[in-house]
């Protein structure tokens, strides 16, 4: 798979990202060792770029992840981005 920069990092990525938010979870697959067939799957045909997103209950998907990227984990870039989390509201946008 064709890689590309990431800004100017110097950090090759690939141009599509798995989401992790049906690993390890009731929504998607709970079974641990499918979800690790899954990634390595994902990771075999070159693939290198995993979103495991904050919402996503409390750790079952990174735990899932995490198992899957042993050994594997210098070769993988894993983002952590979503919404704001915690009770306090957002900062106000400008118009």
């Amino acid at each position: 798979m064709h890689c590309r920069a990431l800004g100017q990092t110097g950090i090759k990525v690939s141009p599509y990202a798995l989401g992790a938010l049906m690993f390890g979870t009731s929504i998607g697959n709970p079974d641990h060792d499918d979800s690790i067939k899954i990634i390595h799957k994902v990771l075999d045909a070159g693939m290198n770029l995993i979103d495991t997103a904050d919402a996503y209950f409390q750790g079952a998907s990174e735990e899932a992840v995490g198992k899957a990227l042993k050994g594997r984990r210098d070769s993988v870039v894993a983002t952590k981005f979503s919404l704001p989390m915690g009770f306090e509201p957002p900062p106000p946008t400008r118009q």
